[in-house]
């Protein structure tokens, strides 16, 4: 989804506060001190709401168009702001059948680079897809042809005879 921007209103509270709320998000109030912090919590707020949204499969409102955001009385208005947003990609569960040594060596490399197995397959099938797309390697291609094409069980590729070398 495209990025989408959503007016608030920045206004004075007591003892020389700063709030910000959301006419398209009615939960999402934010106030502090200065108003930069205050900017910079509605940013991190609004976000939180995205994703709530995105997590529960709920679509995102259309913005309100700013003239037709009606200022509360009492309210002490100082300026509407906006904020732009964008859907998050929310992850999902997915069940992998992989031989054991894989995931050994998976978890290994993992713990190397200070991530979890679930970021390390994230991060191994993100940057195999962008290689593809990049600059698509015609045995990459075969391998993932026959890949897809195996019968679960099925051997992916013949013996080519060569004999392992243990080094001790």
């Amino acid at each position: 989804m495209t990025r989408r921007f959503y007016p608030a209103v920045l206004e004075r509270g007591p003892k020389h506060s700063f709030g910000v709320w959301f006419p398209d998000f009615p939960d999402c109030v934010v106030a502090a001190t200065s108003q930069e912090e205050t900017l910079e919590r509605a940013q991190s707020a609004v976000a939180r709401e995205i994703v709530t949204l995105a997590e529960r499969e709920k679509r995102l409102p259309d913005p309100t168009p700013i003239e037709q955001i009606e200022i509360p009385e009492g309210c002490d208005f100082i300026a509407v702001i906006v904020v732009s947003v964008e859907w998050p990609d929310v992850s999902e569960r997915v069940n992998v059948y992989l031989p054991r040594q894989l995931i050994e060596r998976v978890d290994k490399r993992a713990a190397a680079l200070g991530m979890n197995r679930s970021s390390f397959f994230g991060f191994a099938v993100t940057t195999i897809l962008a290689g593809l797309d990049r600059n698509p390697d015609p045995g990459l291609r075969a391998a993932l042809a026959r890949l897809s094409d195996s019968k679960k069980g099925a051997p992916l590729a013949k013996s080519t005879g060569a004999k392992r070398v243990i080094k001790k």
